[in-house]
């Protein structure tokens, strides 16, 4: 048996290929490989000597030669194939190992250039990855140096692997072409004529990876599967291990991204809960607990079957409180003993443990902050990609228009209302005070209707809007929607403004005796 070794990543090679002598297989290898393997006292031929011709361009032609395809290729049922090989004086390849020059590592690094980005595409590694891949019957390939143990298991148990694990490999080293593949085409069709680099590539590839198929889609008639992103970020919802529960459901996934999103924004204590892709209660607190009870208050009907985020780790006494209702799921960064005893007697309810660690709340990107870099929406037959809204407004982009500036506590409310709206679908119109929703009116055609709506649905928890700050997610058009707000008793507004009639709104509010600010951005969420 006769494997041939050509890795950019030596992670584990040598001892890889000391397996591999041991276990009596030829190794062929190129360049740096080489002559790290002949540095570790293993027999090694170089390719050179296979070929009969020497490595040229900088090694930049080196394995595109029939002795190497052709001992790839080659189908060993096949009596042609097999005297074609005699003829030539080919032998037969029957493992490759293969990983890829880093084109992926080199691009993301601060002040890559093209030709850095160009020297690091790979020609002889794909095409040789290919050829062995096409003859997976006949040729184990790897990719990874995870793939490592379980090919000297297969080979040390039965002296061969098997057709699954062969099959298995080739899928995965066709899966690796295809995402280097994409990398390079995302990365060179943004650069344009004059050597700048475009916000969106010519052509956008998609690299994804299923992690589950689901029962069904958002109706029981629709089929659906969840995926991730190859490299997601941080603290994302793709990266949560579900501790106990029934299977994860489509609008399960859904609900839970929007409530996980919402609640990792906040650096306090927070508690959000979510219902049909809206926050219908989000809350901080001193502790989990306190969140989780003021989020709650604020809409206890919608709570019901909802889904509940955290971004603290969840002890026995909030445990408790979230045990009292129906839950479908549970997101939260850790839970202690105590609070997974008492969801252990809620089989169905499903809990997800989601690590904050990787999040750098300083970072200088978006992927550092847990935050997806780019937003999709799926149209008929195409796709609308956006930037991501990872806008965090500052209080020093307010600016006050009215004759009455808020106060600091009332300040402290804007802020919160906002970073509320924010996950809101639009026409947003969010309620708050003392760090709690008290009122959410969402998705409705008109901005006044969904005034109203939040309203009421303060109404129905028996929550007082005294006194309230108010966040709407555009600006208002017109005096109207001011007035409703003002009218159930809020005392300060903030919005983005921009409006034509901007001045006429400022007038109302200073008419009736409130404050109001512009942020400046509007947060639009369909």
């Amino acid at each position: 048996m006769n494997a041939l070794l050509s890795v950019s990543d030596k992670t584990g090679i040598v001892e890889f290929a000391r397996a591999l002598h041991a276990l009596g297989i030829k190794l062929i290898s190129t360049g740096g490989t080489a002559k790290l393997l002949a540095d570790a006292k293993l027999p090694v031929t170089e390719v050179a000597e296979v070929t009969a011709f020497p490595e040229m361009l900088d090694g930049r032609v080196k394995t595109l030669h029939p002795k190497v395809h052709g001992g790839l290729l080659a189908r060993r049922d096949v009596p042609e194939h097999m005297a074609a090989l005699k003829a030539h004086q080919i032998d037969t390849i029957d493992l490759l190992v293969v990983n890829l020059y880093p084109f992926e590592a080199t691009v993301a690094k601060p002040g890559c250039t093209l030709e850095d980005a160009i020297e690091n595409i790979d020609i002889g590694g794909p095409a040789m990855v290919r050829s062995a891949a096409k003859n997976w019957k006949d040729v184990g390939v790897l990719t990874d140096a995870s793939q490592y143990p379980a090919v000297l298991a297969e080979l040390k148990q039965n002296g061969k692997l098997s057709d699954k694990l062969r099959f298995a490999l080739s899928v995965a080293a066709f899966n690796r072409i295809a995402n280097y593949d994409a990398a390079i085409s995302n990365y060179l069709s943004a650069i344009n004529e004059d050597g700048t680099h475009a916000a969106f590539s010519a052509q956008a590839n998609s690299n994804m990876v299923k992690l589950q198929d689901l029962r069904y889609g958002e109706n029981p008639h629709q089929s659906a599967a969840f995926y991730r992103d190859l490299y997601p970020a941080p603290g994302s919802l793709v990266t949560a291990r579900q501790l106990q529960g029934k299977e994860l459901s489509y609008n399960n996934i859904a609900d839970g991204d929007a409530a996980w999103e919402c609640v990792k924004s906040f650096e306090v204590p927070a508690c959000v809960i979510v219902k049909h892709a809206n926050p219908c209660g989000v809350a901080v607190g001193e502790d989990a607990l306190e969140a989780y009870s003021k989020a709650f208050q604020t809409d206890p009907t919608s709570a019901f079957g909802g889904i509940i985020a955290f971004n603290r780790v969840v002890d026995g006494a909030a445990a408790q409180a979230v045990g009292k209702q129906f839950v479908e799921v549970l997101m939260a960064p850790g839970y202690t003993p105590e609070a997974l005893a008492v969801f252990k007697a809620k089989a169905n309810v499903r809990v997800l443990e989601i690590s904050l660690d990787g999040i750098k709340r300083d970072g200088k990107n978006a992927w550092e902050r847990g935050q997806n870099s780019h937003d999709v929406k799926r149209v008929g037959s195409g796709l609308l990609i956006q930037t991501a809204d990872n806008h965090e407004l500052q209080r020093s982009d307010l600016k006050v228009v009215t004759k009455k500036a808020p106060t600091a506590q009332q300040l402290e409310d804007l802020m919160f209302a906002w970073k509320v709206a924010k996950f809101v679908k639009s026409n947003a119109i969010v309620f708050c005070k003392d760090g709690m929703t008290m009122g959410v009116g969402a998705g409705q055609m008109s901005r006044l209707d969904s005034a109203r709506i939040a309203s009421i649905k303060a109404q129905h928890a028996n929550l007082t809007l005294q006194g309230t700050a108010v966040a709407s997610d555009a600006f208002f058009p017109f005096r109207d929607g001011l007035d409703v707000v003002v009218d159930a008793g809020a005392t300060c507004v903030i919005q983005p403004g921009g409006s034509m009639r901007d001045q006429e709104v400022i007038d109302a509010a200073d008419e009736r005796g409130v404050a109001m600010v512009f942020s400046g951005v509007r947060h639009f969420r369909h």
